[in-house]
C-alpha cells in the first residue's frame, strides 16, 4: 500500500505543475481569442484562423513590456506578493515561476554546464549544471550543487559535489541541455560520424 501511495504522490507532483502550466497557457490563449473574436469579426467581416494566437502573443509581449517599465514595477511587485502569500497558489506560482526563470530571463540557473567525475580516479562522468556555487549555508565549503537533468524526461536530480570533481564546459548551455534531455542524440556534432 505504501508503494501505491508513493506512486500516487509522484504522479501528483508531476501532473499538478504540468497540468497547471498547460491550463494557464490554454486559458490565456482562449480568453484573449474570445475577447477579440467578436469585435474583429465586425471590423474585418470575417474571422482569420490563427489571429487569436497572434494577438495572444502580442498581449504577452505587451505585458512583458509593462513588467519592465519603471512606472508599473510597484504594481507587478504587489501582484507577486499577493500570489506568494496565498497558501496553495504560493506553491504553484513560485514553483512555475522558478522553473521558467531557470531557463529564461535575467536569472537563468542552467547557464554553467559541467562534467562531474562520478567516482574519483575514474573516467566515468556525468553532464550537469551548477545551480549553487556556494554551499556555505550548510557548512559545505568545498562543495557545489549540480543539477543532472534526466534523458527523455522533465525531471532530474540535484547532487552536492566536491569542486575537485567538477570540469567546467565552455559550451552553450542550451546545447548541453538538448544533448542530455535527448539522451545524446540531439545537439551539436550531429553532422559528425559516431
Amino acid at each position: 500500500m505504501k508503494t501505491i501511495f508513493k506512486y500516487f504522490v509522484s504522479g501528483l507532483l508531476f501532473l499538478i505543475p504540468v497540468g497547471a502550466t498547460v491550463y494557464v497557457i490554454y486559458w490565456i490563449f482562449t480568453t484573449i481569442d474570445r475577447l477579440v473574436r467578436g469585435p474583429l469579426e465586425e471590423i474585418l467581416g470575417m474571422w482569420v484562423t490563427g489571429l487569436g494566437v497572434v494577438i495572444s502573443l502580442l498581449v504577452i509581449l505587451f505585458v512583458g513590456v509593462l513588467t519592465r517599465l519603471f512606472i508599473t514595477r510597484p504594481l507587478i511587485r504587489l501582484i507577486e506578493k499577493l500570489f506568494e502569500k496565498l497558501p496553495l497558489v504560493k506553491l504553484l506560482y513560485s514553483s512555475v515561476k522558478d522553473l521558467i526563470g531557470a531557463f529564461v530571463g535575467d536569472k537563468k540557473k542552467f547557464d554553467q554546464p559541467v562534467l562531474v567525475t562520478i567516482v574519483p580516479d575514474s573516467n566515468t562522468r556525468a553532464m550537469g549544471f551548477i545551480t549553487r556555487k556556494n554551499m556555505d549555508f550548510w557548512n559545505l565549503k568545498d562543495d557545489v550543487a549540480v543539477y543532472f537533468p534526466q534523458s527523455y524526461n522533465f525531471a532530474g536530480n540535484i547532487m552536492i559535489v566536491p569542486r575537485s570533481q567538477i570540469t567546467p564546459l565552455d559550451v552553450d548551455s542550451s546545447d548541453v541541455m538538448a544533448f542530455i534531455v535527448s539522451g545524446g542524440v540531439s545537439g551539436p556534432g550531429l553532422d559528425e560520424k559516431g
